[in-house]
């Protein structure tokens, strides 16, 4: 039997159809500017967010990096939310090689932040603080896809604040299929955004970052400094490209099999099961206490990988049929 792996949206294998177009791809020195497929990347990601301008990188922590790089100086300040993946999961990028200060504050239960609690810490312009340069938002956090609403008041704040804006949009498409709307909508608002490749759309490696002309210029030469620049990443940069063009409108799979997982866990006595409405590809879980430390080793023995943890984050992803979801239930209404 093969295995199902709900750790993440980061774990997906390539398509037949996307290793063809990466043994494929044409490729050049992408350093010199010479790779046609990952200009064509560029050139269709700047296309589909609505900016001018775009940049691939290895990783979505290098995009966010290279975007608070390029937007904060030595001894500014960004203002970000404590449990984002900005400021918690990218080991402290941008304090240790931007020496830029955080400032993080509690997110909300739907993964915004308050605004009156931003413009209260924002830094008055006087020598004795950091300087407040960039606020940095998340969508989706935690799976939610925040409320198209709060993003316009977002940027707002954040013109009348003399700030700029950058989202972690690792996972922008589900937020936008979730949502109804195109990802413009959503990237409209934004100085900066940075987009994964490599999870709900199913590369196997690299995100974009998006932005003006000059930012992205400017990540351009970050990115160099970093040690990101690659020769002739089009082969890599062929599977993002067939991503976007492909894999955007099939999440909406991915969040009914959500669904289905959800309701199927939360008819089995004693599973503490959370999925707000505004949920895309994530369940969380939480088994009986008496059943806690068991339950991973179990899943484990039927073929099942989950994280470990007391409160469990289940990922739907394009590797996922309905009939695993139907599997994972039937498994775990077993367990025990």
């Amino acid at each position: 039997m093969r295995q199902i792996d709900l750790r993440s949206d980061t774990v997906t294998q390539p398509t037949p159809e996307m290793r063809t177009v990466m043994a494929q791809a044409p490729v050049g020195d992408d350093v010199f500017g010479d790779d046609p497929t990952i200009n064509r990347l560029e050139q269709t990601a700047a296309q589909i967010l609505g900016t001018e301008a775009a940049i691939f990188a290895s990783s979505g922590t290098q995009t966010n990096l290279l975007a608070l790089l390029s937007h904060c100086q030595r001894g500014d300040e960004y203002i970000v939310g404590q449990a984002a993946h900005t400021y918690r999961y990218e080991a402290g990028g941008a304090a240790v090689l931007g020496s830029i200060q955080p400032q993080p504050l509690d997110l909300e239960a739907d993964g915004s932040m308050d605004l009156i609690k931003v413009q209260q810490v924002i830094k008055p312009d006087d020598f004795h603080f950091a300087r407040s340069r960039l606020l940095c938002l998340e969508n989706t956090h935690n799976g939610l896809a925040v409320s198209l609403d709060y993003f316009a008041e977002a940027a707002r704040c954040a013109r009348a604040n003399n700030l700029r804006l950058h989202l972690d949009g690792a996972r922008i498409f589900n937020a936008a299929v979730k949502s109804g709307v195109a990802v413009t909508e959503i990237s409209t608002h934004f100085d900066t955004i940075s987009v994964c490749l490599s999870k709900g759309l199913g590369a196997p490696v690299g995100s974009v970052l998006c932005g003006d002309e000059k930012t992205i210029r400017a990540a351009r030469r970050w990115r160099k400094m970093l040690g990101g620049g690659m020769r002739q990443a089009g082969i890599i940069g062929a599977a993002g490209l067939y991503a976007l063009e492909n894999n955007c409108e099939r999440l909406q799979y991915d969040h009914d099999n959500a669904r289905h997982l959800a309701e199927g866990l939360g008819k089995i006595d004693g599973f503490e099961v959370e999925y707000a409405e505004a949920q895309t590809n994530m369940v969380f879980v939480t088994p009986p206490d008496q059943l806690a430390d068991r339950f991973k080793s179990f899943m484990a023995e039927h073929n099942i990988l989950i994280l470990d943890g007391r409160r469990v984050r289940l990922v739907i992803h394009l590797d996922i049929t309905t009939e695993d979801i139907d599997y994972v239930v039937g498994r775990v209404n077993g367990f025990g």
